[in-house]
């Protein structure tokens, strides 16, 4: 089964078949060739299932809040918010080990060698699943001192409220993090229709399940949590099923040896996304402690509605860097710096349409997604919506920061990637949040996160120009040190 390198690897179409006859008059071809040039539409409509997934993986707290907020009341909502960040902090295992395990054996389809690449997949599946059963079990005996920690005060309904939710998702959280985990290697596997189709499954059920137990039930926040985890049973249960039926894919379940070097390997290359993720929930929990010193519950409760719509926002660009990183560490395998090159300033471009696109949506949405969650209350609406347009700046830079650290990655670079990512959010966003409400009071919470982005893009901007040379997507492809390196076999 070993093949030369660079050699036609067949994927899956990118479309949703539904979708296919939109975005094709004359229809999509039941497969693409990962080492074929992609044109512009091309790429998008291969990244379209990815994103697809990323949206609907965001409807799960998108749901709970609106259902939580309208049926359950603020202070509920102002506990999940509250909450929230610390599950995130947890399942972010699950998108490290997806997206550097996914890179690590999408460079080794490049190479031509399947039978690796599956033991390798299946290792890292096995993985993800016994480190998200210890994470979950540990989580389930420290969420009480964990919700005193983020600022809630013990005994209160609100303590009460956030401890409850929390234990409640670590029931799940196994399946949560292979949810994840599956997100980038049904790409890989040249599957993203099926994955596409797995996560509509778990959105769809989550939404009807929440609307059955908080708004038939009248369950309040447990019904919304139980809802959540029947939703990640089958976003993480399913593609278990799927994949391990032999040759499903290029990609199916052997026995695996066990190498930590190769586990090594795939957290090495996304930790950078895990550093994402956790350092996004730092933020998100600093935001808390100067919303409740500046503003108090509503302030929480607004940054909530903000986080729930801005999920959609950033699913976007995470599924299109998450969609189109397979690619780039095929051609790099591959070692075709031309097609290399094509897809990063073809990416740019699309990023950059889809910013300022994003940015006038965030604009002209703000009252109206705002209403869909807190309409029963005037004062923390107008709070809400002047929030939501100081917050949607960030829309301008936050697309190119993912995306650059998501390249790096597919480059099997994850210093670099976990760099970018430590940057952006544990260095910028948090001392912006820190020292740009001192300057412009409330304000200066909302603008954080846009001074974070704008700083990320100068610094991940002179990496991509530093390293163009080092990896041949610059014009003339590999620098003659580079190239001599190769030659040697360095």
């Amino acid at each position: 089964e070993r093949k030369p390198l660079g050699s036609h690897l067949p994927l899956e179409t990118p479309a949703f078949l539904a979708c296919s006859a939109l975005f094709s008059p004359k229809g999509f071809p039941m497969s693409v060739d990962m080492s074929k040039h992609f044109s512009t539409s091309a790429l998008i409509r291969f990244t379209l299932p990815t994103i697809a997934m990323m949206i609907f993986t965001s409807c799960y707290t998108i749901v709970d809040g609106f259902f939580v907020s309208n049926y359950a009341g603020k202070t509920a909502l102002a506990a999940v918010n509250l909450i929230f960040p610390a599950v995130m902090i947890l399942a972010s295992v699950g998108m490290m080990i997806g997206t550097g395990g996914s890179a690590l054996v999408a460079k080794t389809l490049g190479e031509g060698d399947r039978p690796r690449a599956r033991r390798h997949f299946s290792l890292l599946i096995i993985f993800a699943f016994v480190v998200g059963s210890v994470l979950s079990l540990g989580g389930w005996f420290f969420m009480e001192p964990t919700a005193t920690m983020l600022g809630a005060t013990p005994g209160s309904q609100m303590h009460h409220d956030a401890a409850l939710y929390g234990r409640m998702m670590m029931i799940s959280l196994p399946f949560f993090i292979l949810q994840y985990a599956f997100q980038s290697f049904f790409v890989t596997a040249g599957k993203p229709k099926y994955g596409f189709l797995v996560i509509v499954a778990a959105g769809v059920a989550n939404i009807l399940l929440d609307f059955l137990f908080v708004g038939v039930f009248g369950w309040g926040l447990p019904g919304a949590a139980l809802a959540t985890n029947i939703g990640e049973l089958i976003g993480g249960g399913i593609p278990l099923v799927y994949f391990a039926r032999k040759r499903s894919t290029h990609l199916y379940f052997v026995r695996p040896h066990l190498r930590w070097p190769v586990i090594g390997k795939a957290c090495a290359n996304g930790s950078s996304e895990m550093v994402t993720n956790i350092a996004m929930s730092l933020v998100g929990i600093l935001y808390n402690w100067q919303l409740l010193r500046f503003i108090g519950e509503d302030g929480v409760a607004a940054y909530g509605v903000i986080m729930y719509t801005v999920m959609i926002f950033s699913a976007v660009f995470m599924g299109y860097s998450v969609g189109t990183s397979p690619l780039m560490s095929f051609q790099y395998g591959a070692q075709n710096h031309t097609e290399m090159r094509s897809l990063l300033w073809k990416s740019l471009g699309i990023i950059g349409v889809a910013s300022i696109v994003m940015f006038l949506l965030g604009q002209w949405l703000a009252a109206p997604l705002s209403a869909i969650f807190v309409s029963y209350d005037a004062a923390l609406l107008e709070l809400t919506v002047r929030a939501y347009k100081l917050y949607a700046l960030c829309f301008l830079f936050m697309g190119f920061a993912m995306y650059a650290s998501a390249f790096f990655t597919a480059l099997n670079n994850g210093l670099v990637s976990a760099l970018i990512s430590f940057l952006r959010t544990l260095v910028f966003q948090v001392a912006a949040v820190i020292v740009l409400p001192m300057l412009f009071g409330i304000d200066g919470i909302w603008l954080s996160v846009t001074v974070g982005d704008g700083l990320t893009c100068l610094v991940a901007a002179t990496f991509m120009i530093a390293l163009s040379g080092r990896y041949g997507y610059r014009k003339g492809g590999l620098s003659p040190k580079a190239k001599a390196k190769a030659e040697n076999g360095d």
